[in-house]
């Protein structure tokens, strides 16, 4: 649908510059964009590559690790029902321990990886079980301690301090996190009276 979407918007942008007489600016809008995205992409590859390199570092010293073991306990009482043992509850970890640090690259395929875990406990095979659901809540409100992509789209983009967003991020972030996981508990328990797991 979304692709049919964007071909509706592209076909109908030639059509009236067609119409108008102004063909040659869909060219030219087109070979300046594709210029742009090449030259973003490529300052946004040093600034990403610096960023991932620190939090390598910080990964091999343990920070990683110090945040999982932080991030454990509230998990656990965030997804009362997966097993404490259980591989969900490790990838589930780890997943917003990337995203606390701001890895997004990392969070999908954990995500993925902790979802495929959530599923084994599922009941229904037609329907995500809370647990999913609370786990895509979080993982789309992103709590994040440093914003790596957004510093290093801005430093990429030409900002003079594109670290300046960090505070902002970091109260926006917890805000957000917060309001989810009240709206989590109220979803569950509107499904729990009538009659859900």
């Amino acid at each position: 649908m979304i692709n049919f979407i964007w071909l509706l918007f592209i076909a109908g942008g030639i059509v009236y510059a067609g119409l108008h007489g102004r063909i040659d600016l869909v060219s030219r809008s087109a070979v300046n964009a594709a210029e742009t995205a090449v030259t973003l992409s490529f300052r946004l590859m040093g600034v990403m590559c610096l960023w991932l390199g620190i939090l390598k570092i910080a990964e091999q010293a343990g920070l990683v690790a110090a945040v999982s073991k932080i991030v454990g306990p509230v998990i656990r009482v965030i997804f009362p029902s997966v097993p404490r043992r259980h591989p969900a509850m490790g990838a589930i970890i780890m997943t917003i321990s990337a995203n606390m640090l701001g890895l997004g690259n990392a969070v999908t395929p954990l995500g993925i990886k902790a979802m495929n875990e959530l599923q084994k406990l599922n009941r229904d095979s037609e329907a995500a079980s809370p647990a999913m659901c609370t786990l895509l809540a979080l993982c789309t409100t992103g709590f994040t301690l440093v914003p790596a992509t957004i510093i290093a789209l801005r430093a990429a983009a030409g900002s003079i301090n594109p670290a300046e967003i960090i505070g902002a991020t970091l109260v926006v972030s917890l805000l957000a996190t917060i309001v989810v996981l009240i709206a989590d508990r109220i979803c569950r328990a509107i499904f729990a009276a009538r009659g859900g797991r």
